[in-house]
């Protein structure tokens, strides 16, 4: 399912969109913009009020390539305030190798959800929606629901502006990689999936973002960079509503 940002939901496949591209220098340079999301933010932030309150729930955060936990710090910290169990991510920078940092993830999902005697929900930005994505599929029965923000679910970084870099440093071939990442994702996901792009993206082209594997997914328009999806109210609001069940 893809949802526009009229609120309006229509199942999609792949045939029904143009084919992902690397985003070029111009897209890339937009983000350049991102500086003025907080502005943005704190006029629009008011509607966060009216968000859905938490069960207690364990949530679990994970960031994108290069980046730490406090680039989620904030999202953690309003969903602790809507009254869920929100966790930082415990692996230091996320340097990009997927296999080990889903290995190590899968063990701390394994613990929190031990702890919580909960399945764990996981929301990833970017290249940690990769990993949180095949740790879900890893731990059915440990990941209560899967949540992501600009993260390339098509092709692997082929489609990213970091693809190129991203290549050579792990001696990869990006071809023969989107091949092996399709196959990996015709495998499903058995959890709830939802996927928030957008279409001003300059780092991951939005085409690549839409997951129609899972028939059951959900694909959710925001407007803003890919940087700023992290203090983004759209994105904030998208994902309360989800875990609050409003959009059930």
């Amino acid at each position: 399912m893809v949802k526009g940002k009229l609120g309006l939901e229509i199942s999609v496949t792949r045939s029904d969109i143009n084919a992902p591209r690397r985003p070029g220098l111009v897209s890339l340079i937009r983000e350049a913009r991102t500086p003025w999301a907080l502005p943005a933010f704190v006029f629009q932030s008011p509607t966060l009020l009216r968000a859905p309150r938490g069960d207690g729930r364990p949530v679990l955060l994970a960031p994108g390539y290069m980046a730490g936990r406090l680039s989620m710090q904030p999202l953690a910290v309003f969903l602790r305030r809507l009254g869920y169990r929100a966790k930082p991510w415990r692996l230091g920078r996320n340097h990009g190798d997927v296999e080990d940092l889903v290995a190590q993830l899968r063990e701390e999902v394994a613990e929190l959800a031990s702890s919580a005697a909960a399945p764990v929900t996981l929301i990833g930005w970017s290249l940690g929606g990769v990993i949180v994505r095949e740790t879900a599929r890893l731990a059915p029965d440990e990941v209560r629901e899967v949540i992501t923000m600009g993260s390339p679910i098509v092709g692997g970084p082929k489609y990213t502006a970091v693809g190129g870099y991203y290549a050579r440093r792990f001696g990869i071939d990006l071809d023969a990689f989107e091949k092996d990442v399709d196959a990996r994702n015709r495998l499903g996901l058995t959890q709830p999936v939802t996927s928030i792009y957008s279409k001003a993206d300059g780092v991951v082209d939005w085409r690549a973002s839409i997951d129609t594997y899972n028939p059951h997914a959900r694909n959710v328009e925001v407007s803003g960079s890919h940087f700023s999806l992290g203090l983004n109210v759209q994105a904030w609001r998208v994902i309360a509503d989800t875990l609050g069940g409003a959009t059930r």
